[in-house]
């Protein structure tokens, strides 16, 4: 069985990304950290993975478990 990707939230030039564990890039950026999370918790939930919530310096400041 294939392991699921989890989702993170980065710090980015432009603003805050969502993106999946092993992709370079982010598939969305909000301008605040709040929307990211909204967005990035929605879809951890629905695909049943862990969200990891990065903050500015790269560290992992939250993470939640949704379905593992």
């Amino acid at each position: 069985m294939a392991r699921k990707s989890s989702i993170h939230i980065v710090s980015r030039s432009n603003g805050w990304g969502i993106k999946s564990s092993g992709s370079s890039r982010a598939s969305k950026v909000f301008t605040t950290k709040a929307k990211a999370f909204k967005a990035g918790r929605k879809s951890a939930i629905s695909r049943s993975t862990e969200l990891f919530v990065h903050n500015k310096s790269g560290r992992i400041g939250y993470r939640n478990s949704y379905g593992n």
